[in-house]
């Protein structure tokens, strides 16, 4: 049984950090795809970063690209997300995904992820 738990949300002021962590059981973080979604209401979930956490292969949303890093801790079993600079339009129900692909796919979608947690609200104000 798959389970992800996300926890690390909560609100900060615009230009602020916060980092976001997956804790997995049931599933080896090191062996597959992941990522990381968020969504806002009245909006699709989007795709944040996504990782092949077996070879480092990375991929953002262009929105984030250089604000924020997707890493991993294989010891610890747990998925981060470290999100700097937040900005308003960062505010959303961030959730963490994992797949059961080997590698994550170019075409970044919820579709291809398998699992997923229960969210964790981010708002920046």
């Amino acid at each position: 049984h798959v389970q992800l738990v996300e926890s690390g949300g909560g609100s900060v002021q615009a230009g602020g950090s916060l980092r976001l962590s997956c804790a997995a059981s049931g599933y080896t973080v090191s062996r597959y795809c992941m990522g990381w979604f968020r969504q806002s209401p009245g909006k699709e979930r989007e795709g944040v970063a996504q990782k092949t956490t077996s070879s480092g292969s990375t991929s953002y949303a262009d929105s984030v690209k250089g604000r924020f890093t997707i890493s991993q801790d294989n010891a610890k079993n747990t998925l981060y997300l470290q999100m700097n600079s937040l900005k308003p339009e960062d505010t959303g129900l961030y959730f963490c995904a994992a797949g059961d692909t080997w590698y994550c796919l170019s075409d970044f979608r919820a579709r291809n992820f398998d699992y997923w947690g229960q969210g964790t609200q981010v708002t920046v104000s």
